[in-house]
């Protein structure tokens, strides 16, 4: 949370260098990200619903549930790899299909640790009470959260500063000998 990061266009807002507006940012990742897994978790829902005539829930099916998790995001996140493998002008034409390739492994990796998501609300509401739990931060935002960490940390081994790009470590002081 202390590591100043780099979201391209947005930088010049908060006074930060800008050294690519979008492309390999962390804004073409939270909006390309979270665009894929919106379309990914409708449509694996909207589909299970038209397949078994009945909502997904994780109280009724929680092995339906935990399998969707795991194939929306996989899904998803692979869906946006997809997207800047073809897209991205910082990818060489020749190395397309290879960086394809490595981020759908990394993809696979990291989504196999993101079982537990649908469990964090059940947990939130045993230790902090059933509104908790049912509430955006207990339900959404801390489940999504801590799933994107284990996504992005153990498919990418993206832990501390070693998933920053060449801006972020400028600006973070990385590599550079005091």
């Amino acid at each position: 949370p202390t590591q100043k990061m780099d979201y391209g266009f947005l930088n010049s807002f908060i006074g930060r260098e800008v050294d690519q507006p979008f492309w390999g940012t962390r804004t073409q990742h939270i909006i390309g990200v979270a665009g894929c897994l919106a379309i990914t978790d409708h449509t694996s829902q909207a589909l299970f619903q038209k397949v078994f005539k009945k909502e997904l829930c994780f109280a009724k099916s929680p092995a339906a549930f935990v399998a969707h998790t795991f194939l929306f995001i996989f899904s998803g996140v692979t869906l946006y790899c997809a997207g800047d493998a073809a897209l991205n002008p910082n990818h060489k034409e020749e190395d397309r299909m290879t960086t394809f390739k490595s981020e759908t492994y990394n993809s696979y990796v990291g989504s196999n640790t993101a079982w537990f998501e649908p469990y964090v609300p059940v947990a939130v509401a045993k230790l902090a009470g059933p509104a908790a739990g049912s509430s955006w931060l207990g339900s959404a935002l801390l489940p999504a959260t801590l799933a994107y960490s284990t996504v992005k940390g153990v498919g990418w081994n993206d832990w501390g500063n070693s998933g920053l790009n060449e801006l972020e470590e400028k600006m973070n002081g990385v590599g550079i000998e005091k």
